[in-house]
């Protein structure tokens, strides 16, 4: 009983060892590579991380990161359930932006007051994201189309219904600037003091965003379809032989990912800026893939990766004080999000090397007489 306990705890100290390995073999890497880069400017890679970080512990600058990495947190959810699926849905972008614009002309008509309205927008974009996903997922389980292909023409095909919707229906034209109607104060989210120091408020949609997280994890890990998708991503035809329908998988999985994207654009049409015009955030499918990517799909790796992500990305301005480029920053997204794929896989397969000598260590181990086969107990 011993040695069995020993073993089993050996399993999970290597385990918890090789996830934490793997992150940071990841950063130290990126920092590496950006240092190299920064030396060849002739830039002092020191000084540019202290005023990274400097810039990044400023009350202001952390509610902002806090806020952009909601949006960030809640895209990379959207295509990370297309992921475990083995579904690569591109077409996260355009189902977001398609939702956010009817739901900001439905908000902005006001067809009913306060708190239902709230409800009416969230409710009007999930639907929309959901249908314009449903396409691509049909596509897939009756023609046959990859979804790569799909989503990336329907990306295109959204941007422009969004665009004709706007100029013919919900625009109005404010200064300079086409846009739908302001949605009315009183189906406004509020925000949250959560940070000292600052006037700036915390997104409400930080408690949605960590219920969808919760969600996520529910739904894959401890739900019957969860397992029937994850089954389904991992080999079509043995989950066929077991009686699951990799079809209806497919276009489930595809609907509740385009569900999930619907909320990606609510912080900002809720909490924001109350109206779908020219400045509305766009490429957050997009950056939703890389946070997917960086957090390996997990709802913790992923909130990690979106604040990290949105920490680049709103303190790169400050990099221009030092006379360096802000797009180093992107140089540093790209090399990390390279570095952590590197990263696992060399952890991956460390894994599998060690579980291999551990099973040969202990298959040539001399048993002992209550081990041997047909030895009196």
């Amino acid at each position: 009983m011993s040695s069995f306990l020993d073993r089993m705890l050996g399993r999970v100290k290597l385990g918890g060892w090789l996830a934490v390995a793997a992150p940071l073999l990841a950063v130290v890497f990126a920092a590496v590579i950006t240092s190299v880069i920064l030396l060849a400017t002739g830039k002092a890679p020191l000084e540019a991380f202290n005023a990274l970080a400097q810039y990044g512990a400023q009350p202001r600058t952390m509610v902002t990161i806090i806020n952009t990495g909601t949006e960030y947190y809640i895209s990379a959810l959207a295509v990370a359930i297309g992921f475990r699926m083995n579904l690569f849905n591109i077409g996260v972008d355009g189902q977001y932006r398609l939702a956010a614009v009817v739901a900001a002309g439905v908000g902005g008509a006001a067809l009913v007051p306060g708190v239902l309205n709230i409800v009416l927008v969230i409710v009007v974009a999930v639907i929309v994201g959901a249908l314009w996903a449903a396409i691509a997922g049909l596509l897939r389980v009756t023609r046959g189309v990859s979804e790569v292909i799909s989503t990336i023409m329907l990306n295109s095909i959204a941007t422009g219904i969004g665009s004709w919707l706007v100029k013919n229906y919900f625009g109005v034209l404010t200064g300079n600037e086409l846009a739908t109607k302001e949605i009315p104060a009183d189906a406004h989210v509020p925000g949250m003091a959560l940070i000292p120091g600052t006037q700036l408020q915390v997104s409400g949609f930080v408690v949605l965003a960590i219920v969808l997280g919760v969600a996520y994890y529910v739904l894959l890990n401890r739900t019957r379809f969860g397992f029937e998708l994850r089954a389904t991503g991992k080999s079509e035809s043995a989950a066929l032989s077991s009686g699951i329908s990799p079809k209806k998988m497919i276009l489930t999985t595809m609907i509740i990912s385009g569900a999930m994207a619907g909320f990606i654009g609510m912080p900002e049409l809720l909490g924001s800026s109350y109206k779908y015009g020219t400045n509305f955030p766009t490429g957050l499918g997009f950056t939703g893939i890389a946070i997917a990517l960086l957090g390996r799909n997990t709802p913790v790796g992923m909130a990690i990766g979106a604040l990290l992500w949105s920490f680049l990305d709103n303190s790169s301005d400050t990099l221009q004080l030092l006379d360096i480029s802000k797009e180093i920053v992107a140089i540093m997204q790209g090399v990390i999000v390279l570095s952590v794929i590197i990263a696992y896989e060399l952890v991956h397969r460390y894994r599998i090397v060690a579980e291999q000598r551990r099973v040969s260590r202990e298959l040539a181990a001399p048993k002992g007489p209550q081990q041997v086969e047909g030895a009196p107990a």
